[in-house]
């Protein structure tokens, strides 16, 4: 998995499928359950760390899920695995914009969508209409007053996969939309240009907080586990020096964490998602 993984670490999954549709995916995951084997999903693998001893069963890529398409005057859909800049790009070319908060965050719909990605005080999940989910192997769409989610968080139902969501925007000239690109492209290049394989940011926000600033205060930029550091450029990025291996990251997380919550009593949660065999 280190080779489809923005971290560059973990071990093999038994299975990686690339199902070309959604009627593929039903047809995979029929025949997983009656092979009784076990599944994960995963878009671009980012926000993603595997484990060094990999899993055990199917990793199903939706990569290829990556259609978007217009409905109506204000509403864009985009299917999960659609990058969210070209998201972001489409909406533009139409006249439309709202969610331009997303351009630089790397990745794909599904896992922003999974996450309730955001920056600025804005979240993805907040300017989403609808989603549409496979549901114990049915397709079926929920308004997201339907749904519980917050703060880089939405609960969904075990087995349930995000097919695509559906967004109410607002007409923006192209012109602004392309200053608010361009702005948050720039502001994460000085920002986040870590210069190292990341996952972005490894732990979420605590209330009212920042952990980038918990972190430093607990003396734990550039603190470093094997080939994994916390960058010394953003002290909520953890990198891939070279070598590094998924225990060096899981190592060093709990490092900055007992560090931060020895400091100001805080315990901070991962944003990434940790998965693979212990």
């Amino acid at each position: 998995m280190s080779l489809h993984t923005s971290l560059k670490v973990g071990g093999p999954a038994d299975l990686y499928a690339i199902p070309e549709d959604r009627e593929d995916l039903q047809v995979l995951l029929l025949w997983l359950a009656e092979q009784g084997i076990p599944w994960l999903t995963i878009g671009k693998g980012y926000n993603l760390l595997v484990r060094d001893k990999g899993i055990r069963g199917a990793v199903i890529s939706l990569e290829r899920f990556n259609r978007i398409t217009a409905k109506g005057e204000t509403v864009v859909t985009a299917e999960a695995g659609a990058e969210n800049l070209a998201v972001v790009r489409f909406a533009q070319n139409r006249g439309l914009g709202g969610i331009g908060f997303i351009s630089g965050i790397p990745g794909t719909i599904g896992g922003a969508i999974k996450m309730n990605a955001g920056a600025y005080g804005e979240g993805l999940l907040e300017k989403t209409e609808r989603l549409t989910l496979l549901r114990s192997g049915a397709v079926a769409d929920f308004r997201m007053d339907e749904l519980d989610y917050g703060y880089r968080r939405l609960n969904l139902e075990e087995g349930d996969i995000v097919l695509a969501a559906e967004f109410r925007l607002v007409e923006r000239d192209q012109l602004l939309t392309e200053e608010e690109i361009r702005n948050d492209l720039e502001l994460r290049r000085s920002k986040h240009n870590v210069g190292f394989p990341s996952a972005g940011s490894f732990f979420k926000n605590p209330a009212g907080q920042t952990s980038w600033r918990l972190i430093d205060a607990a003396g734990m930029r550039g603190a470093k586990v094997g080939g994994a550091q916390v960058s010394p450029v953003h002290s909520n990025f953890l990198v891939n020096t070279g070598g590094a291996s998924a225990q060096d990251f899981l190592a060093l997380a709990e490092k900055v964490k007992t560090a931060v919550f020895s400091i100001s009593g805080v315990t901070l949660e991962e944003e990434v998602r940790i998965v693979g065999i212990i």
